[in-house]
Parts: C-alpha cells; sequence; structure tokens
C-alpha cells in the first residue's frame, strides 16, 4: 500500500472521502488536496492507467484491510486428507468399521484416502482390491465422489473420495 509521498506516479486519478470522483491531476496537487483535509492520499489500484488514489485516513484503512483479511482466513475451511487402509481379503464387519470411518470423515468435509495393502503374492490379484474399492465408492456415493479412479502405486492400490459440496 503506497501512501502519500510514496505514490511515483505522474497523475493519479483521485477519488475523494465520499466516494466522488475529482478527476485526474497530478500527484502535487493531489497530495496537497489531502492535506487540506487532514487526509492521506492512498493508492488504491496501481495497474490502472492512470494510477487510482483515493483522498483517506491511510491508519484507517490499513486497520479495516487487516480486518478483512482475518475475517477472511477465520471462513477458510482447511481440506485435509484421511486414509482408511483395508487389505484384499478384508472380513465383512472390518470392512463396515472402514466404511463407517470413511463416513465420518467425509461428512466433516475431508477427503479420503482409500488405500487397498498387498502382501506377498496378493498383488497378482489386482482385481480383488479394485472390487473393493469401487464397493467402497458405492457405498459413499451419497456422500463424496470419485475424484482419482483406483490405481495400483508400488503394493498398493489407492483411490481418493472427494465429500460432495451441499
Amino acid at each position: 500500500m503506497l501512501v502519500n509521498e510514496q505514490i511515483r506516479a505522474k497523475e493519479v486519478r483521485v477519488i475523494d472521502p465520499d466516494g466522488k470522483q475529482l478527476g485526474i491531476m497530478s500527484v502535487r496537487d493531489a497530495l496537497q488536496e489531502a492535506a487540506e483535509r487532514n487526509l492521506d492520499l492512498v493508492a488504491v489500484s496501481l495497474n490502472a492507467k492512470p494510477p487510482v488514489c483515493r483522498i483517506m485516513d491511510a491508519g484507517k484503512y490499513k486497520f479495516e484491510q487487516s480486518k478483512r483479511e482475518k475475517e477472511a482466513r477465520k471462513n477458510q475451511k482447511t481440506i485435509t486428507v484421511k486414509e482408511v487402509k483395508v487389505r484384499p481379503n478384508i472380513e465383512e464387519h472390518d470392512f463396515q468399521v472402514k466404511l463407517r470411518n470413511a463416513k465420518r470423515f467425509l461428512k466433516s468435509g475431508d477427503k479420503v484416502k482409500a488405500t487397498v495393502m498387498f502382501r506377498g503374492r496378493e498383488i497378482t490379484h489386482p482385481e480383488l482390491g479394485q472390487k473393493l474399492l469401487n464397493r467402497m465408492a458405492e457405498e459413499l456415493a451419497d456422500l463424496g465422489s470419485v475424484e482419482r479412479a483406483p490405481k495400483v502405486e508400488g503394493r498398493n492400490m489407492v483411490m481418493v473420495l472427494t465429500p460432495k459440496s451441499k
């Protein structure tokens, strides 16, 4: 944020404290206008041709801006990726427990990374992992959608689910 003498442009478009345009004038004239009102000349948009400046209280503007940024940070939700690991020959009850965990994660707005871990020669039957992950995706279809389809990565098969927006 550039204020008063920090503004280096030759000419600027000036807006008064009420929001009325005063027109294009030299920086010197704009600074004089601001000084007469006991306020500062603040550069609002430097990218415009000519740059747009506003006559206002710089300290108050800085405070308002920091307040807005703080509010925006507060309303931001960080999305984390939670992982659910299963084996290809998982029992039904264990599968239901993992499914319940995945549902809970999706409801709380987190992504779910479902991983089928293969040991030893189990990797020769990737269709078992595929079937398991497809079943999980079907059961969770009302809460989330598949972001990344099941894919073998080393000794694991991974699928990513994202929560559906309400």
